[in-house]
């Protein structure tokens, strides 16, 4: 009865959530500094904050709301979707956080042995969907060394080649781990080679709004794209977990086997967070945008951190909240980097290999505010100088 062979397989083979080892990580390690999880600083907006306090005692919040979310937040949803994102064809559903918005896609859209394409670096918690839903046949393609952007050759090739045509096709945009955006025509050429197979492409936007060096974000829309979107960045709304999918209204049935999902999963997102994400929702872009400005200086600090290991080895930065760091080929095992910064320097990141690239880190600039980060910053330098200088010294 101690053994594993009483629990389901597709728990037992699912990876174990990095963050889950690196809160470990972090509780053993002597005044760590965290570098490592994907947050942002801010608290949701006051005045939204103030609203919500007033309706714990209204009876309708303690109640269950319609599976697909709120009316008045969904309508307000769709004109963000219209006016922000040009997506003029999609339909709405609510959900507990992006993390459930992909949990929701993947058991609506994949059955068990079906192919899906996901790209290196990629995010672990989608990489970790598939695996727990049975999707084992997971394609990872090579990004560009230069741009860490998706190679749509392979894709392409891909997608041609792969018997049965792979179901589904997944990116994150700007990226999570890697802190890239995907241009504009690169994004168009996957769509377009998904349309050309049958494949459905998800695009989760959590970080539409960290864009940074005059870069602008776009979506785009049609019958096999779905994108999915998250308060938990932008309105600093982490813990109160509300995201949404924007889904094509014109495919027939999507509705209906989405609810069936939403209605065994949370039935519905917790109906004050919802009443949070609209009253956040009417501060506008502006709000989160002049935050994120702020996220500016915090970039440069940890890209002069990183600087030991030299210009190339980093890459990133150009949205999201990451940057993401190449070690020296001396050290393929970077959970044990990972460990040795912690414990040593008192500064922790997380490992590559957890997003299918071994032999980098992904560092976070979202988390602190700019003196803390100063701090972190002045950890990390010292660690990887060290590293370099002299190994990993106990």
């Amino acid at each position: 009865m101690g053994s594993y062979s009483m629990l389901a397989r597709r728990a037992v083979e699912t990876d174990m959530p990095v963050m889950v080892q690196i809160q470990e990580l972090i509780r053993g390690a002597k005044n760590a500094i965290s570098l490592a999880q994907g947050v942002v600083y801010w608290q949701p907006p006051k005045e939204a904050l103030n609203k919500v306090k007033e309706l714990v005692w209204e009876p309708s919040i303690s109640k269950y709301g319609a599976d697909e979310g709120l009316p008045e937040l969904r309508e307000a949803l769709i004109r963000k979707l219209r006016q922000e994102n040009k997506l003029n064809k999609s339909s709405v559903m609510v959900t507990a956080g992006a993390n459930q918005a992909f949990v929701n896609l993947v058991l609506t859209l994949c059955d068990a042995g079906d192919s899906v394409v996901m790209f290196a670096p990629y995010y672990f918690n989608s990489y970790m969907s598939f695996q727990m839903t049975g999707v084992t046949n997971i394609l990872v393609g090579p990004g560009d060394p230069k741009t860490l952007h998706p190679d749509a050759d392979w894709l392409e090739r891909t997608l041609s080649e792969t018997k049965p045509v792979p179901k589904l096709v997944s990116v994150v945009n700007p990226g999570n781990p890697s802190g890239t955006y995907i241009p504009e025509p690169l994004l168009r050429r996957i769509s377009d080679l998904c349309k050309q197979a049958g494949s459905w492409l998800v695009v989760d936007n959590t970080y539409e709004y960290f864009m940074y060096d005059n870069l602008k974000h776009t979506c785009l829309e049609g019958n096999h794209i779905v994108n999915i979107f998250s308060f938990s960045k932008a309105y600093g709304m982490m813990g109160w977990r509300i995201g949404y999918i924007a889904y094509p209204s014109e495919v027939e049935g999507f509705a209906a086997q989405l609810l069936k999902v939403q209605d065994n999963i949370p039935i519905c997102a917790s109906i004050i967070s919802q009443h949070l994400a609209l009253h956040s929702l009417e501060m506008g872009p502006v709000w989160v945008t002049e935050r994120v400005k702020d996220l500016v200086m915090n970039r440069e600090i940890l890209l002069e951190a990183l600087s030991p290991l030299g210009k190339e080895a980093v890459k990133g930065g150009e949205g999201a909240i990451y940057l993401w760091a190449k070690l020296p080929d001396k050290y393929p095992d970077d959970f044990e980097v990972v460990r040795w910064l912690a414990n040593r320097h008192g500064v922790v990141v997380i490992p590559g290999s957890a997003s299918g690239c071994p032999g980098n880190l992904r560092i976070s600039f979202g988390g602190l505010v700019e003196d803390d980060c100063k701090a972190a910053a002045e950890r990390l330098k010292r660690g990887l100088e060290e590293l370099i200088r002299d190994g990993m010294v106990q």
